[in-house]
């Protein structure tokens, strides 16, 4: 059952949970996609705007119009959508916030894995910070959380995994419950405990700013 956090004509919002694809994959169905064609017969074009890993849930937005999904996906290129995400890492940083820029490319060797590599990978730039530090803090000095430390996540650009591996790989600490980036004898849990919690964008329409949050449930 698909949780609908906002809809109107020309576009619609949802919560996905973790473990439902974005699209229909090879071997697997019921995905977003194909609960909102069965549910919203009427709605034309591709729908879906962009996409989330299987494993984090959060704020999927589709175009129910063309018009819509053209000037969604426009503002999505153009890095004009303002996202952030919560997650659950492992262990405190030793800095309360930072900026990651590193390069992504398929590991092909280790499929579906992303790889950081300085000389033909992708730009991919994250944003972090502690969700839950006193205003002076310079580090996150104990975990926030039962599980872990919550943290903040703004990614810039949008590459598979990114949010993944710029923790796992370039803090050194991964989130909880990955199992693709984890190291041995980290908690796996339920699930990946990542969650797009906010997203602002232009409506396609009226040009008002649309912001949808839904709060992690972890």
């Amino acid at each position: 059952m698909l949780h609908v956090v906002f809809e109107d004509d020309e576009l619609l919002v949802v919560n996905k949970a973790s473990g439902v694809l974005s699209q229909p994959g090879k071997t697997r169905d019921g995905s977003v996609v194909t609960q909102v064609r069965a549910n919203w017969p009427d709605a034309r074009g591709p729908l879906l705007v962009h996409r989330l890993d299987m494993d984090t849930s959060g704020l999927l937005v589709l175009g129910k119009t063309r018009r819509a999904h053209r000037h969604l996906q426009q503002q999505f290129e153009h890095r004009l959508v303002k996202k952030r995400y919560t997650a659950l890492l492992e262990r405190p940083p030793l800095a309360a916030g930072g900026v990651l820029r590193l390069p992504l490319i398929k590991d092909w060797e280790q499929r579906p894995k992303q790889r950081i590599d300085w000389r033909v990978g992708k730009p991919a730039v994250t944003i972090w910070t502690c969700a839950d530090r006193v205003a002076s803090d310079s580090r996150c000095t104990q975990a926030s959380h039962s599980l872990g430390c919550r943290v903040y996540l703004y990614p810039h650009t949008g590459r598979t995994h990114q949010l993944r591996v710029h923790m796992a790989v370039g803090l050194g600490i991964p989130i909880v419950g990955d199992r693709l980036y984890g190291q041995p004898g980290t908690r796996l849990g339920p699930r990946l405990m990542l969650h797009a919690d906010l997203l602002q964008f232009e409506h396609p329409v009226t040009s008002e700013s649309v912001v949808v949050k839904v709060d992690a449930s972890f």
